[in-house]
């Protein structure tokens, strides 16, 4: 019985430590939310995060090709209340729209949040950044947060399903590869 229970345990041992190596994980090149930072500025809570692994070459060649994409960012602020249901105090989904002009060699990125504010650049790797990106997002204002109060923000990117034109999902039926959503991810922090 000991004979059994040793040779047991090396083959889990084993089997533990190849399990890395197998296709078990998670893909290194999935997108996923990477530095997400929470701070605040003297009048309102922040957040930054990044989108890794977000652009495959087939969405590149699709947006040059005059295909718009669009990164879709849900956000949700909870104050956290022990004993007693959580709080929902921001709850959106915001926008980034990459398009790219072939005439003037364009890319344009458009924010939903910030009232129509376009970004233009020439470099691709410049507009793949700004799409990925949520740079210094106003998530509230501190006036409606509680002094050393509990709390967590979950973020959540998405590719628009419906980013090509009327029609356009027939023609071309590839484009249901470019499928993305990076899981949930949650900080909890006291302001």
């Amino acid at each position: 019985m000991k004979h059994f229970s040793s040779l047991l345990f090396s083959i889990i041992f084993m089997v533990l430590l190849l399990l890395p190596a197998s296709g078990l994980t998670k893909d290194s090149s999935e997108p996923e939310l990477t530095d997400i930072i929470v701070t605040t500025s003297n009048t309102h809570l922040l957040i930054f995060a990044t989108v890794s692994n977000a652009f495959t070459p087939d969405m590149v060649e699709g947006v040059q090709n005059g295909l718009p994409i669009t990164f879709v960012f849900k956000l949700q602020l909870t104050k956290l209340r022990p004993r007693w249901f959580n709080s929902d105090l921001v709850d959106i989904q915001l926008t980034h729209t990459l398009t790219y002009d072939s005439l003037k060699e364009e890319y344009t990125v458009q924010y939903s949040y910030k009232k129509g504010k376009l970004q233009k650049t020439r470099s691709l790797n410049e507009a793949k950044q700004l799409m990925a990106e949520l740079n210094g997002l106003r998530v509230i204002d501190l006036s409606n947060l509680l002094l050393d109060a509990p709390y967590a923000i979950r973020l959540k990117a998405t590719l628009a399903k419906n980013t090509l034109p009327l029609g356009m999902h027939y023609v071309l039926p590839f484009t249901s590869l470019w499928d993305f959503e990076t899981d949930w991810r949650t900080i909890e922090f006291r302001y």
